[in-house]
Order: C-alpha cells, then structure tokens, then sequence
C-alpha cells in the first residue's frame, strides 16, 4: 500500500514500471511512425475569460469508486463538451485511478466531432509517454512539475510542442510557480497552449486544501493560462476562482458524482466568466 506521504513518488515508481513495460513492446521510433499518417492534433480555443477543464475519472484515492464502469464513457465526454468544456480531461492511471490509454483512445475519437482536445491526466515521467498520448488521440498532456527534474520536464514540453499539443504545467506551491513560469517562457509552442496550474489537494494528507489556490493566484504569470485545480465543487466556487484571477478551472470528482453534470458544468462555466468579465 502506498501512503499518502509517499503517493507521487509511488506513483513516479508506478509510472516508470509501466514506461519500461511499453517500451520492450513498441520503440519510440514506433509511435514517431504512427504519429506521421495522424490528422494534426486537435487544437486548444479558449474564451478568455473563463474555461472548463472537464475530468473523467473512474476513481479518486481520496475519495474511492466515482463510476463503476467505463461504459458510458464516450457519452459523459460528449457532453461534457456539449456542456462547454474547453478541454476533457481523461485519467491513465491504471493502479490508482482506474484509467487507461484505450479510455483516452476512446474519448478522443468520441470529441474528435466536437473539435475539443482531450488531455491524458497522469503521472508522466519521459517524453515517450509525450508520445503514447499523442498516438491515443490527445490534444494535451499534464506534466506534475514536483515529479521531475528541470531537464526532464524541458524534453517533455519539446516533445509536446513539436507534436502540436498543449501541456498544462502542476505545481503546488510558489517555488514551483516559480519554476514553471521559466519553463513556460521557454515554450516552444503557441503561448496559450503552455497552461499553469495550482493544485489545492494536499499530497501529504489527499485533502483539499482550497486557501492554496487564493494564496498563489497572485504569483501565477499573467502571459499564460491560470488552472485552478482540485476541491471545485460548486458554480460558486468557479465564480470566487475567477475573480482571483483564473482563467480555468479542472473539475473531476464534482462532476462525476453529480446526477446532472451537464448543468453543474455550465453554471460553473457560466458563473466563471461572469466573474472572469468583472475581474
């Protein structure tokens, strides 16, 4: 069992068993091939004001179970995006999370008609898994920043900016706000497509802790996209984000556990850019 003081370098530790297992199967070269006869990546659009990071999740390790079955799978994304959700984002994690790389295949060819990108959400650890993503149909990745070291996390953008996606880089406190802005500034790719956000859930304790994403609003770079990320739960509370300052929020286990997502999503979209046209 991993504890929760121990949960990103187990999952670290996950992730890379999971690296070493992909690579005896398929070569990099592999997927750089497979990559060449794909459409171009489906781009980022972003309303300026207020946007929705809109999760799959079948299971949360703080909070357990959030859906039984991937079955519906390709229906909660769509409408999700009907909804208005900027980007989907969809977990890989097999162990923690019960995600998948077939989960993203899925729900990017059932976005692909709506034009929104779908984003594999995981514990990425080299720039072949930059790779995997964009071969399963993903429009973006997310890089955990307190993963990695500096040089890892420059190739991983590279990767992710010469294959056209978005990253959306993690952090958890100022120093790393600090990290990631020089990252940023160093991006590659289109500068609304280098996202940074700040993630209220403690590691140490997998409780939200949302004081953080009002702490650090103020030291997020303006040049690039703000993501308020974690223990979003209410319209209300993407209106209060939005007026600190966010550009977009990830909500995940609110609305998988919500018995009518497709109208918390709008709300929260709704009363977010409201507050987001006011700040």
């Amino acid at each position: 069992m991993i504890l929760p003081s121990d949960f990103l370098s187990g999952m670290a530790q996950s992730s890379r068993a999971r690296l070493a297992a992909a690579q005896q199967h398929l070569s990099a070269d592999v997927l750089r091939g497979r990559i060449a006869t794909l459409p171009p990546a489906p781009q980022l659009t972003l309303d300026g004001r207020f946007d929705l990071i809109a999760e799959l999740k079948l299971r949360s390790p703080a909070m357990g179970v959030l859906s039984g079955t991937d079955a519906d799978l390709e229906k909660r994304v769509r409408s999700y995006a009907t909804a208005g959700a900027a980007i989907v984002s969809v977990l890989t994690e097999p162990d923690r999370f019960d995600g998948s790389l077939e989960h993203l295949r899925r729900a990017a060819v059932a976005l692909a008609p709506t034009g929104v990108p779908a984003m594999r959400k995981d514990f990425l650890v080299d720039p072949y898994q930059v790779l995997e993503a964009r071969v399963a149909g993903a429009g973006g990745v997310l890089l955990i920043v307190r993963m990695l070291d500096r040089l890892t996390l420059q190739q991983m953008m590279l990767q992710a900016a010469q294959l056209g996606l978005f990253v959306l880089l993690e952090t958890f406190d100022a120093s790393e706000v600090e990290t990631a802005h020089a990252l940023a500034r160093a991006w590659a790719g289109r500068p609304q497509d280098c996202l940074i956000g700040v993630n209220s859930r403690d590691l140490s304790t997998l409780q939200v802790d949302p004081e953080r994403l009002d702490q650090l609003a103020d030291r997020l770079p303006r040049a690039f996209p703000r993501v308020a990320e974690s223990g979003l739960q209410t319209p209300d509370d993407a209106a209060h984000l939005a007026a600190a300052g966010y550009n977009l929020a990830l909500v995940g286990t609110a609305l998988m556990a919500s018995h009518e997502p497709v109208e918390l999503a709008r709300q929260m979209i709704d009363r977010g850019r409201e507050a987001g046209a006011v700040s």
